[in-house]
């Protein structure tokens, strides 16, 4: 009988983290994380490609394994923190760019049943990974480079990534940068972070992506504008009573807003306080930098017009007009719990004085009688029509269409009955 053959490290690791029971998992992972602080501590360590690839295959399936949602979290955590024990910035990418390709490579075996997990965890690597760039100063040259390891692996054309990777992550990325960084990134720091979906948007010949784009990052933004006008004016309040350190925010940005409170948060108590502010953005430059790429020759006609209509919006945020009335009635609601922030719909001085003034006259009018409303349809008066209707129907303030009651509705809402050439209809059928 020959020699036993010794497995690489990486191979033992991987087949321990895809082990069956949770005991020899959870003492994987923890060896997993001492093995990769020692080994890039050396000059001459660090892992080549195939190893991390190797790596993350026994960390997918030790997700994979692990059921109840508390601890599915609790090892979300765990895996997305490994990226803190590389001890080099190209070892965290080369970390990130398997991860990504691991998740792309799999995505089509996942079932609905545990969707969920990974799209927590590429959540959580996406935070973790933002918070390695926060530790580095929010560096220009390490934000290119991971921003081209994402479009890379993600949004580029020729990427293996499938729409479901592509989507959460276009979803959460606003979301989770908000986290990390809307206390201390200025707004020519943020343009720069979405500068790479400008150029995707302009380009792509996926109208999934460009959808995706268009509404999680563009129109995003425009949607957070309006929650962040009271908080703002707060804040330069305090401003110019010194009651706080000068911040000039840059023209047309806004910061501030309410955390929705539906969405989970990670990280320590700095990162759960940053939630409640908006990402600060200048938004004539957003408009420049889109029409900048949307104008060129080679956009195809769908996306310059798409991005046309985004460009519109943003320069009026630049020039202080917020598309209150714009905005549909969904746009308002959070069904989905986190797609996107609560917004509050706010109305000017002069529609709120109509209201409430409106609202006083009609509760200090008597209740009409039965007798007297008669006499007001006889009359040819209809009653008050409100200026919105539940359904959405009717827009405030437009003019609406007299419609003339029916006689047999009349009839039968005078005296609860139908009228008698119904009623002698109905009888003679009978008979």
């Amino acid at each position: 009988m020959g020699p036993r053959v010794q497995l690489p490290p990486e191979i033992q690791l991987a087949q321990r983290l895809a082990g069956n029971e949770q005991v020899t998992r959870d003492r994987a992972v923890r060896k997993l994380r001492k093995y990769i602080v020692a080994r890039t501590q050396r000059a001459e360590g660090g892992f080549t490609h195939d190893e991390l690839l190797k790596v993350w295959k026994g960390l997918f399936y030790c997700m994979w394994m692990q059921d109840k949602p508390l601890l599915q979290e609790e090892l979300g955590r765990t895996i997305s923190q490994l990226i803190h024990a590389f001890q080099t910035t190209e070892a965290q990418h080369l970390f990130l760019q398997t991860f990504w390709q691991t998740m792309n490579r799999e995505w089509m075996g996942i079932d609905r049943l545990r969707l969920d997990k990974f799209y927590m965890l590429m959540r959580m690597v996406l935070h973790e990974s933002l918070k390695a760039l926060k530790t580095r100063g929010w560096d220009e040259r390490s934000t290119e480079q991971l921003l081209e390891l994402l479009m890379t692996e993600i949004l580029h054309p020729d990427s293996q990534a499938p729409n479901g990777v592509k989507s959460h992550f276009i979803e959460i990325f606003l979301e989770e940068l908000t986290k990390v960084g809307a206390h201390e990134l200025t707004a020519d720091q943020n343009l720069r972070l979405i500068g790479p979906f400008c150029t995707v948007a302009a380009q792509t010949q996926d109208s999934l992506v460009l959808h995706n784009i268009t509404r999680g990052i563009f129109e995003a933004i425009v949607e957070q504008a309006p929650l962040a006008i009271e908080d703002l004016l707060k804040e330069l309040a305090e401003e110019w009573d010194g009651d706080t350190p000068s911040r000039e925010p840059p023209e047309g940005s806004v910061s501030g807003a309410e955390p929705d409170p539906g969405k989970e948060q990670w990280g320590d108590d700095d990162e759960e306080d940053s939630a409640g502010t908006v990402l600060q953005f200048d938004y004539e430059a957003v408009a420049n930098r889109l029409f900048e790429m949307a104008s060129r020759r080679d956009t195809p006609p769908q996306n310059r017009k798409r991005l046309y209509k985004v460009i519109r919006k943003l320069q009026a945020l630049s020039e202080g007009l917020f598309p209150e009335d714009d905005i549909p009635e969904k746009a308002y609601r959070n069904p989905r719990g986190g797609r996107r922030v609560r917004m509050k719909k706010r109305l000017s001085e002069s529609q709120l004085q109509n209201k409430i003034g409106g609202a006083a006259e009609e509760a200090s009018r008597p209740d009409p009688s039965p007798a007297s409303a008669r006499r007001r349809r006889s009359a040819g008066a209809d009653p008050a029509v409100p200026r919105e209707q539940p359904g959405g129907c009717g827009r405030r303030g437009a003019p609406r269409r007299r419609r003339r009651p029916w006689a047999g509705a009349r009839a039968k809402a005078a005296d609860g009955q139908a009228p008698k050439a119904k009623r002698k209809r109905a009888l003679e059928g009978q008979k």
